[in-house]
């Protein structure tokens, strides 16, 4: 079984700085190329299926990458990003100003990280420990990839964030998951 997990097309608001969120933001140029090239390259290996988040970047990127490997997309809430309450829609100037310099230890309604543990463990857990035989594509956004990695093979030094289209593969091998490459983005050169 082998696991791919890809983070969306680039966006207008990923070049702005802006805090995207839950926000429903779609890919612009560069991202819906991003998501060709990807799937060009990833047209090389068998995959059965890509489970994705239902936002607008993330939709977009898995159904460019679906027709082009002719596989079928599931779309699962689950694979949201973490929600970014008052901060979605603002660059990091902009929510200085607004909150000051110790804005991240203020109430601003962000989704916990024990909230998103806990739907990337469910998703993990209905999803992929039940999927032994298939090749599976997540596409979804980077920081609920960043804790779905750390979680899957604790011995990948995760960065963050991670790159638009950047594809990072897992095989399971002897009943555990293991990174063979990370964060990876050579398609787009």
């Amino acid at each position: 079984m082998k696991l791919g997990l890809i983070r969306h097309g680039s966006t207008a608001w990923n070049r702005e700085g802006r805090a995207q969120g839950s926000s429903n933001i779609p890919l612009d140029k560069e991202g819906v190329d991003g998501a060709r090239l990807l799937a060009d390259r990833l047209c090389q290996d068998n995959w059965d299926v890509i489970y994705t988040s239902d936002l607008m970047r993330a939709k977009q990127t898995a159904e460019i990458m679906a027709e082009r490997l002719q596989i079928k997309v599931i779309f699962d809430t689950r694979l949201r990003e973490t929600g970014g309450g008052m901060i979605e829609g603002t660059t990091e100037r902009e929510r200085i100003a607004r909150w000051g310099e110790d804005w991240r230890e203020l109430d601003l309604g962000i989704e916990s990280v024990e909230s998103v543990k806990a739907r990337t463990q469910a998703f993990r857990s209905e999803r992929l420990d039940k999927a032994i035989h298939q090749n599976i594509l997540i596409v979804s956004h980077g920081a609920l990839l960043t804790m779905l990695i750390a979680e899957l093979d604790r011995q990948v030094s995760v960065e963050h964030p991670l790159k638009n289209t950047s594809f990072t593969n897992f095989s399971f091998i002897d009943n555990s998951w293991k990174c063979s490459l990370y964060n990876c983005t050579t398609h787009l050169t």
